[in-house]
């Protein structure tokens, strides 16, 4: 069975960082994708970032440069480092892996597979 548990989330002032990271467990399948999307207060999900299992990721155009997507395949561990955050990024933060490739970000939200989320607040 395959689950996936988010931590790291938390409240920080605008143009400071947080480390998100997600506990793999069940993923058996040869090629797969892992990402991140969020879902602010009142709107509709939004894919973040996503990375294949060859390593080659995907952002959401208004966190890159900002956020980094990475995983430690010897943890099953996946990680969402997120510099200078704004406002506009808080949201919940949920993991979310899958069976196959990404082309996109936007991949994230349609996983068979996710997290129950960690919130993240940024204050201004």
């Amino acid at each position: 069975q395959v689950q996936l548990v988010e931590s790291g989330g938390g409240s920080v002032q605008a143009g400071g960082s947080l480390r998100l990271s997600c506990a793999a467990s069940g993923l058996t399948h040869s090629y797969y994708c892992m990402g991140w999307f969020r879902q602010a207060p009142g709107k509709g999900r939004e894919g973040v970032a996503t990375i294949n299992s060859d390593g080659l990721t995907f952002y959401e155009e208004s966190v890159k440069g900002r956020f980094t997507i990475s995983e430690d395949n010897a943890k099953n561990t996946l990680y969402l480092q997120m510099n200078s955050l704004k406002p506009e990024d808080t949201a919940m933060y949920y993991c979310a892996a899958g069976p196959g490739w990404c082309r996109s970000a936007r991949y994230s939200y349609n996983m068979v597979y996710r997290g129950k989320g960690t919130l993240v607040t940024i204050s201004s």
